[in-house]
């Protein structure tokens, strides 16, 4: 291969690398620049059992499960009207995160519009595992 093929080549390579790397730094910067919310779900409730968020910011939503049984964070509405940006996280199409005894989870989303959301445990919902999702 002639010299200045090679060279173009690795130029070409060395420039699709450092978009990569430009792109997941992006990424992780996003991510450590998001405002970081807690929610636990233990048994028969949420803490809190209110979330409030602001719409437009980027946030990270951090759920754990200390407890000894499965939860899940049921808010179809407000996942609708958020942009998730990993929502690998999400299960049952999109409407909520399935957390098993000891499991920790992140949604990386950003409120789109303002309003209010019922919370749920659709599992727990019966025994009053329910909360609400404010955006302001």
């Amino acid at each position: 291969m002639p010299l200045c093929l090679r060279m173009t080549a690795a130029l070409l390579v060395a420039a699709l690398a450092g978009v990569y790397v430009g792109a997941r730094a992006a990424g992780s910067f996003a991510q450590d620049a998001a405002k970081v919310v807690t929610e636990q779900t233990v048994e028969y409730r949420f803490l809190p059992a209110e979330l409030a968020f602001q719409a437009g910011v980027l946030y990270r939503l951090h759920l754990e499960n200390p407890g000894r049984e499965m939860h899940e964070f049921t808010a179809p509405d407000f996942f609708r009207s958020v942009e998730v940006k990993n929502p690998e996280v999400l299960s049952q199409g999109g409407t909520d995160v399935l957390l098993q005894p000891g499991d920790q989870k992140d949604v990386l989303f950003v409120p789109r519009a303002a309003g209010r959301f019922r919370l749920t445990c659709a599992d727990h919902d019966w025994a009053g595992m329910v909360g609400e999702i404010v955006v302001r």
